[in-house]
């Protein structure tokens, strides 16, 4: 099985995603994987130094259908416009593993996962923000029994993409993270999220239309997921429950 890490940056991220690349490679395992580098901005020499621990270095067009007005001067965003797009981009594998260049390896048990899940070949293996030690993601302020002000990521972002009537669909669903998941090439969930991304972002904003329209592919039409424990995929911003004994 041909497994490829793919990540993207642009120059001022470069000193997180040699970070990660170096975390990947530290593992003797990654020896049979290779690393993809999607540039949304990097220099000539930052290219370089990437050296021989990546294998390709592709620079995307943005998908057609999204607005010039939005796109131009914002080519960083590609990074996240793209991620529907990378079996066409890195072509010839079997299961992509995308991480965030903001992201890195601390045990290959991790990567091992992501990629078992989504060799199946039906599914997209993800995590999510259900998990015990993470803070509720749903904020509601009531007058009496009504509800007079949702805050959650799908409500406040959701109504631009999607409209109000998909948006208040997505509320009470968990968000999933778009920063690490894996896919195999053959699943169907690539095309479908290319169309979603584009209008998503065509609406509403670029960023964070790859989060929003995985939400709306898997919570409301349906396509499979395999949602991983918070372990292989900690979100940092929240601290873990510690026990110092």
């Amino acid at each position: 099985m041909k497994v490829a890490i793919i990540s993207g940056s642009d120059k001022n991220y470069f000193p997180l995603l040699i970070e990660m690349v170096h975390s990947v490679r530290s593992f003797p395992e990654s020896g049979k994987v290779d690393i993809c580098i999607m540039d949304v901005g990097l220099t000539p020499d930052q290219k370089e130094k990437l050296g021989l621990d990546v294998t390709q270095i592709v620079s995307p067009e943005w998908p057609a259908g999204i607005p010039e007005a939005k796109t131009k001067g914002k080519d960083y965003l590609k990074a996240c416009v793209c991620r529907p797009f990378i079996p066409q981009m890195f072509p010839g594998y079997d299961v992509y593993l995308w991480m965030d260049c903001d992201t890195w390896v601390q045990d290959w048990a991790a990567v091992e996962m992501f990629v078992r899940s989504a060799s199946k070949g039906d599914r997209l293996a993800i995590t999510n923000g259900a998990d015990r030690s993470y803070p509720r993601f749903l904020r509601v302020s009531w007058f009496w029994r009504w509800p007079i002000k949702i805050r959650s990521f799908y409500n406040s972002n959701g109504q631009k993409a999607f409209g109000w009537a998909t948006a208040k669909k997505l509320i009470p669903h968990y968000v999933l993270s778009s920063a690490c998941f894996a896919m195999s090439a053959k699943a169907p969930h690539w095309k479908r999220w290319q169309e979603i991304i584009v209008g998503a972002a065509g609406r509403g904003k670029i960023f964070p239309a790859e989060q929003l329209s995985l939400g709306k592919l898997v919570h409301l039409e349906g396509y499979k997921a395999e949602y991983l424990s918070a372990s292989v995929m900690w979100q940092c911003q929240h601290k873990p429950f510690w026990n110092k004994e």
